[in-house]
């Protein structure tokens, strides 16, 4: 055999095996639910006073980051607020046994689109939830997630003893 013989041999067998490949396939589905989740951008919201009357009241600002998917039709989300450990210490600022009666911890809502923010000032609370924000049907998030802030705002009382006190506010979203 010469060489040219082999290799039309050799390309008709490579093009015979080739005849006998199977293509095979798949179907791909996916179901898209609601989702929502929360990033507190702010580890320790500290709050001051800009007065030393104690005519104005201690502030601060807590930034987050929301993401959230509501169902189509039927779905909701609610983003809330706790605070699950009162301030600390003794003679200090209390949510749930304030030393006077009006001392409260209150907060203001800001929230981007799509979003609705609470009307505040709302009080917080340590035996239950408060409202952050709410969402209606088919409403979404951008992908990097959109932002919403708490300005809180204490009573300055002359009462409070001097010292440093800390308290935890716990945040919580959800999505139907």
């Amino acid at each position: 055999m010469t060489k040219k013989t082999t290799l039309i041999i050799a390309a008709c067998i490579l093009l015979a095996m080739a005849g006998l490949a199977q293509a095979q396939t798949t179907s791909l589905s996916v179901t898209v639910g609601p989702e929502a989740s929360l990033t507190v951008n702010t580890g320790t919201t500290d709050l001051t006073t800009a007065s030393t009357a104690f005519a104005d009241p201690y502030t601060g600002t807590t930034s987050l980051t929301y993401f959230i998917r509501t169902t189509k039709s039927t779905g909701t989300g609610t983003m809330s607020v706790k605070i699950t450990a009162d301030f600390s210490g003794t003679g200090g600022p209390s949510v749930t046994t304030p030393p006077t009666a009006g001392d409260l911890l209150t907060y203001n809502c800001t929230v981007a689109a799509p979003g609705t923010a609470c009307t505040g000032p709302i009080t917080a609370l340590t035996s239950g939830t408060t409202s952050v924000a709410t969402f209606a049907a088919g409403q979404n998030s951008a992908k990097a997630g959109n932002s919403a802030s708490l300005a809180w705002s204490l009573t300055d009382d002359p009462v409070y003893a001097t010292g440093t006190y800390a308290a935890t506010a716990t945040f919580t979203i959800s999505a139907t």
